[in-house]
């Protein structure tokens, strides 16, 4: 049977556009079931406890529940590479963060390329560090570490939390961009570092602010300057490093992401609810009980973001010589 020309091309068009017709059914019937995210590190520590947070506001947000997956080892390698390699439905998503960009240029041999096989949905929240002394050091303000510093080179300890850590990337950065020779001393993580800092076995520290506010609080170590650009509202009294070395700016962040080539119908759902909790007061006073603050972008924004901080710090890691363990 022929048909007229008119209703083949209109069964044609038809045809054609159902892909699209049944993406956006998908996409407006997702989630029709659990989500998992899985994150790189343990239970417990600030990119689990971020994680968590978002997770139990999307799971009354959108009627589906999302749950955290910890998958600990090789720096959260092992968990972004199952996500690289789960189906692109946006039931398994990756709670990504600094760790995935600095790792780039850590490992030599890593079986996915974070920028090209993770697609990015949103981010989270950024966090500063903190520049932390041992009372007893003679240095009240960075600048007079600086100097205290450039007059014992070599003769200063810095704390780091292992190869690779925020506090190991902020403390090179600092001694790259202030011109100051400091003997890196490195620990397994921020908990059994601390214990030595405050006994004077080693003497400044870059640490994350969650890890070290309580010492700080209680007069155990004295704070000089934070990472960030501006201060932060749990520090109001400790200026920005950069207010005195011109350049320095250390944070780490967290984000969404999910395995390339998943529905942008699906991405965009994620987007606008996970921005819209970052907008919460609520939600928001959480983050800076943390010592973070939100961070809310656009898919396109945050792959910008992840491209530059990528770039800065593979900078930093290869002067540096610094190999992930």
């Amino acid at each position: 049977m022929k048909l007229p020309r008119r209703n083949f091309l209109h069964l044609a068009a038809g045809a054609a556009a159902l892909p699209a017709v049944s993406r956006i059914a998908r996409a407006q019937a997702y989630p029709s079931r659990p989500v998992r995210i899985l994150v790189g590190y343990a239970a417990g520590g600030p990119l689990d406890t971020s994680a968590r947070l978002i997770a139990q506001w999307l799971s009354e947000r959108l009627g589906q529940q999302f749950i955290i997956e910890n998958r600990p080892g090789a720096a959260s390698n092992i968990a972004t590479e199952a996500v690289v390699r789960a189906r692109p439905d946006g039931y398994t998503l990756l709670q990504a963060s600094a760790s995935n960009a600095w790792n780039a240029a850590l490992y030599d041999n890593l079986s996915f390329n974070f920028i090209r096989d993770i697609a990015p949905i949103a981010t989270v929240r950024r966090a500063g560090g903190v520049m932390e002394v041992n009372p007893s050091l003679p240095a009240k303000t960075v600048p007079e570490f600086i100097a205290y510093a450039k007059a014992n080179p070599g003769k200063i300890n810095l704390a780091s939390a292992g190869p690779g850590s925020a506090p190991h990337l902020y403390g090179e950065l600092f001694k790259a961009v202030a011109g100051v020779d400091l003997v890196t001393v490195h620990y397994r993580g921020s908990e059994p570092a601390l214990p030595d800092l405050i006994g004077g076995q080693v003497q400044v520290m870059f640490d994350v602010v969650i890890s070290s506010i309580a010492h700080i609080r209680a007069g155990k170590l004295r704070a000089l300057g934070v990472t960030t650009a501006t201060r932060l509202d749990v520090l109001p009294d400790v200026p920005p490093i950069g207010d005195f070395v011109p350049g320095y700016q250390a944070s780490s962040w967290d984000g969404i992401g999910a395995p390339a080539n998943t529905p942008p119908e699906i991405i965009a759902i994620l987007n606008k609810q996970v921005n819209a909790v970052l907008a919460d007061p609520t939600f928001k006073a959480r983050l800076v009980d943390l010592g973070a603050e939100p961070f809310i972008s656009s898919p396109a924004e945050f792959g910008k973001f992840i491209v530059e901080f990528t770039e800065k710090w593979g900078k930093v890691i290869r002067a540096a010589g610094i190999k992930g363990e």
